[in-house]
């Protein structure tokens, strides 16, 4: 191995000198109830990885203690992650059902040693007697009962003789500790629920902290590796294999940070609300950040563990950039996938003077790669005398710098020859229907002896010969970089294309299953929906970070410039993961208990000295505990990172008049960051960025409603289509509302207005 080694490894190397271990054997332990997502693939890569790296293996376990949730797909969902990203298991797939029996027994020695005792309490009580942070617990009085009584009552509940609550079996070792995890935590609840595998063979099962470490024991584990949010629980792990006195080797826990990305949610339950709501087509669907999603949008598996690779393995939970797995996957393609001519928003091109020899079409051979990328492949264009070409390739009225087709400008079709505007076709709305044009025939790519200038080359498909696709467009799922709700979706996360054209090569030859459209982005066939008759290719990722700040100079529309990978900082970190102190243990505890903010944010603000006091003190001049939190522990955050507190040019009360202004709706999210930016460089108050640039949110009907209908005019064909039953458009028209008010407008207004106008 390398010296430059992760936390992890240097751990393992250190075990693996001092003979603690004859054999490396890790575990990836998920729970079946839901589609692993792209957290789950950080686990999978590190366990599997960390296994293979000291010629181990890693055990596929189903942490299947919860009969109601779980299912046999889930089950399947999982291994094919596995295999997906390259990984496999020795001999079988383990299930902790597997260890029920054993299981059972460890419950019944802790009961005889007294060490486990069954409870009587109901949840409210459980969970008052539990006392706080700065409050020890009371033990229950129950607690007292004698070892014979416990066995007696525990056998019972194991024969289901009790209601579900009426009893639990709790470990009886300190209500005083510090670490509340450890004051009398639960080993084993009632469940009346049929199990997938056991069937009706029990009415009991143990919890997670209690059957988790066992199953490791049991099956020869050495290293549980696992997320920071069982860091905590790790007292317990020990506790049941000490307690036991359970003969050597028996495994130990080490936690590292879970993966979080913005603008993304990966708690099973919101991603089981967007499912079951059905505000997405399912676990699969391409804007889910399961590998089943990713998996179906058009990601390599080599994408997401190169993405793994670079975001390492940290020791503090911390936000990674959407961004950077985005670039993983237009780096991985760069160089894989042939370039083809697709053009999405179509408009006819007639060129008058263009005859085909032999009365027919002339075909253009045409590489699949362009000359830095080491792969070779052609295929032959039909060119005739009617071409689609995209609609914001022709403006009548360019603005400065439009280098593509205008009245006055001549431009150049790719791979062919450069034609002139001569006529625009519009219809009665004022519409423009086609464009009529001259070719010149000595303009030739390749072969050009016209001598005529231009400026760019856009792409076209034969209009007599092109194949026409759908086209999924996806986005971002969530338009804000921390979401906490369903408020927080972006509406135009998807937009459908019915009537694209592309090359007749790309459906006839099936030369590969991803292309770059040129100009567009990475696109992939959809493995579910796409059939000769009716082709449906999946947006996998655009040239570029659209969500990024634009460039100051146009990138170049004809060739894909090859994006400068990011730096990644990966730490040399030897040693023992630093578990949290009893300050940020008390001050997770009050973020998540008392303020409800999520376990990520409240995570990266507690271990975080200079974050904390920050963020403590914005909730003193604004009482807004999680818009406050999302603000600090994202763009405050990065603030942070080269420079002290005292550095900053905004004040704590910035932020909270920032927030603020969020709240009453004053501005929009989007603005927000807008004006946090300028807050960075000059200091100044939010409220007079906002009055200066005229960016306060436009929430009046009047304002809006003109807007609307003007957009409802523009498209009559998608207001059609909408009216029809395609009601994915609605997206499309919320988008163009606030696109033409600059991000301004109030979303939920809009919502409402265009809504009723789409179904007046």
């Amino acid at each position: 191995m390398s010296e430059n080694k992760d936390f992890l490894r240097a751990i393992v190397e250190e075990d693996l000198k001092k003979g603690k271990y004859k054999e490396i054997i890790t575990r990836f332990p998920p729970e079946p109830n839901g589609f692993p997502h792209i957290g789950h693939a950080k686990s999978i890569c590190i366990n599997f990885g960390i296994a293979r790296d000291y010629n181990g293996y890693c055990n596929l376990r189903m942490d299947d203690t919860n009969p109601t949730t779980e299912d046999t797909k889930y089950v399947e969902a999982l291994k094919d992650a596995v295999k997906w990203l390259g990984f496999d298991w020795k001999e079988k797939v383990y299930y902790t059902s597997d260890y029920f029996p054993k299981i059972y027994e460890y419950a019944v020695q802790l009961v005889k040693m007294g060490k486990a005792y069954v409870d009587s309490l109901n949840e409210e009580e459980i969970r008052e007697y539990r006392g706080t942070v700065t409050q020890a617990g009371r033990r229950s009085k129950y607690a007292e009962r004698s070892v014979e009584e416990n066995l007696d009552l525990l056998e019972k509940m194991r024969k289901g003789e009790f209601k579900e609550g009426e009893h639990i079996l709790r470990a009886k070792i300190d209500m005083g500790a510090a670490n509340m995890k450890m004051r009398d935590p639960l080993l084993y609840r009632i469940r009346h629920a049929h199990h997938f595998r056991t069937q009706d063979e029990w009415c009991i099962y143990p919890m997670y902290d209690f059957a988790h470490c066992l199953s490791d024991y049991i099956e020869g584990v050495s290293h549980s590796i696992c997320t920071l949010e069982f860091e905590n629980n790790r007292d317990i792990y020990d506790w049941v294999l000490d307690t036991l006195k359970l003969e050597p080797p028996r495994p130990y826990q080490h936690e590292f940070a879970r993966l979080g990305i913005n603008y993304t949610v990966m708690s099973k339950r919101k991603l089981l609300e967007l499912v079951n709501g059905n505000y997405v087509s399912g676990w699969d669907d391409p804007r889910m950040p399961t590998i089943a999603g990713y998996k179906r949008r058009g990601y390599t598996p080599e994408s997401i563990l190169n993405f793994c690779d670079q975001i390492g393995i940290a020791k503090a939970n911390s936000m990674v950039d959407v961004s950077q797995l985005e670039f993983c996957i237009r780096d991985d393609l760069n160089t894989k996938v042939p370039r083809v001519m697709c053009v999405l928003d179509p408009i006819k091109v007639v060129i008058e003077n263009y005859e085909a020899p032999n009365g027919k079409f002339e075909e253009i051979e045409a590489s699949y790669y362009p000359h830095d990328v080491p792969k070779e492949g052609s295929r032959k264009i039909p060119f005739s005398n009617e071409i689609f070409i995209e609609r914001e390739d022709f403006s009548e009225n360019p603005v400065k710098g439009y280098n593509r087709l205008t009245p006055d400008q001549p431009v150049r079709l790719r791979h062919a020859y450069i034609i002139t505007c001569k006529e625009v076709i519009k219809d009665d709305n004022g519409n423009i229907i086609q464009i009529n044009a001259t070719y010149h025939p000595d303009s030739k790519s390749g072969q050009d002896k016209s001598g005529i200038k231009v400026k760019s080359a856009i792409q076209w498909t034969c209009a007599k010969k092109a194949k026409k696709i759908e086209v999924r467009l996806y986005d971002r799922l969530y338009k804000n970089e921390a979401p906490e709700s369903l408020e927080d979706l972006n509406p135009n996360s998807l937009s459908i294309i019915k009537d694209a054209y592309i090359e007749p090569a790309v459906i006839e030859e099936k030369a590969d299953e991803r292309f770059q459209f040129e100009r567009q982005g990475y696109f992939y066939a959809d493995p579910i929906d796409y059939t000769d008759e009716n082709p449906v290719f999946n947006k996998i990722v655009g040239l570029k970070d659209s969500w990024a700040k634009k460039s100051k100079t146009e990138e170049n529309e004809t060739q894909v410039k090859v994006e400068k990978k990011p730096e990644v900082k990966k730490e040399v970190i030897h040693g023992e993961a630093q578990a949290m102190s009893d300050e940020q243990k008390a001050l997770f505890e009050k973020y998540t208990t008392e303020l409800k903010l999520n376990s990520e944010v409240a995570n990266i603000l507690a271990r975080d000295a200079q974050l904390s006091s920050f963020y403590e003190e914005c909730l003193t001049h604004l009482n807004s505990p999680v818009g406050l939190a999302n603000i600090v522990a994202n763009d405050v955050a990065k603030e942070l990172k080269d420079k002290e507190l005292n550095e900053l040019k905004f004040k704590t009360s910035q932020i909270a008049e920032l927030v603020n202004m969020i709240d009453e709706e004053t501005i929009s999210s989007k603005i927000a960051k807008q004006v946090f930016e300028q807050m960075c460089e000059t200091g100044e108050k939010p409220k007079a960025i906002v009055e200066a640039k005229g960016l306060i949110q436009i929430s009046n009907p009047e304002d809006i409603l003109p807007i609307i209908d003007e957009i409802i005019v523009k498209n009559p064909d998608n207001v059609e289509k909408y009216k029809a039953g395609n009601q994915k458009l609605f997206g499309f028209f919320i988008g163009q509302v606030i696109k033409a008010t600059g991000g301004k407008a109030n979303p939920k207004v809009v919502n409402e207005l265009v809504t009723q106008k789409l179904n007046s």
